[in-house]
């Protein structure tokens, strides 16, 4: 990895750190080379981006769990297959690669997402943004997506549906953000309100959320 993109990936990774919960990890792999897998983890005919980027999240998020040793496949979802004592999120773009981890007893679900920081795509912006978000653009409208995308990974541990990013509607408080469910996707009803925070660093824009059990408080 070129020094300056590990410098982006290091400064990221640090200021993501310093905001995780208590109980979560992290783990980090360079996605622009192949890693071992383990058995059960084959990636059958994908190109060497694919295989890089796949086998770059399985050594992020091995090195969260702490078990070098741990396979995680692909269930038939695509989604990884966490230990049952454990679950987390990965994220991969250009020049990073992440992985969060906390243990099942703690937390019912965990969303990372991170992406370079550029103007996302206005090709994009229709699928993201509801009517009453239009208003932001540029790195605002990438703000917008990180969260959306956070907030889908780790309400999907639990309600295992798929659903558009304009069901979640947005509201960004500093380096904070809420996201309100405007229709139903059980176990979530609707007005149900996700919390979220935004990660700024090394030249990446990145979001966090985490659901906790109801037994263990806020």
């Amino acid at each position: 990895m070129p020094e300056a993109a590990a410098q982006g990936t290091a400064a990221f990774a640090t200021a993501l750190r310093a905001v995780l919960p208590a109980g979560l990890r992290l783990g980090q792999a360079d996605p622009a080379r192949v890693h071992p897998l383990l058995p059960g983890e084959a990636l059958p005919q994908a190109v060497p981006r694919r295989l890089a980027e796949f086998s770059a999240g399985r050594a992020a998020a091995r090195a969260a769990l702490g078990r070098p040793d741990q396979a995680l496949p692909m269930g038939p979802d695509r989604a990884p297959v966490w230990p049952t004592d454990s679950l987390g999120s990965i994220t991969h773009c250009a020049g990073l690669c992440l992985a969060v981890v906390g243990g099942a007893a703690d937390f019912q679900g965990i969303g990372l997402d991170a992406e370079p920081e550029v103007p996302l795509d206005p090709v994009l912006r229709d699928q993201i943004l509801r009517p009453d978000e239009q208003a932001a653009d540029g790195l605002a409208a990438l703000a917008h997506f990180v969260a959306k995308e956070a907030c889908y990974k780790a309400q999907y541990a639990l309600s295992r549906q798929l659903f558009g990013f304009q069901t979640l509607r947005l509201v960004f408080a500093q380096d904070r953000f809420r996201a309100a469910f405007t229709e139903t996707v059980l176990p979530f009803r609707k007005g149900h309100v996700l919390r979220g925070r935004m990660i700024r660093a090394g030249g990446y824009l990145g979001a966090l959320v985490t659901l906790g059990h109801p037994r263990n408080g806020p």
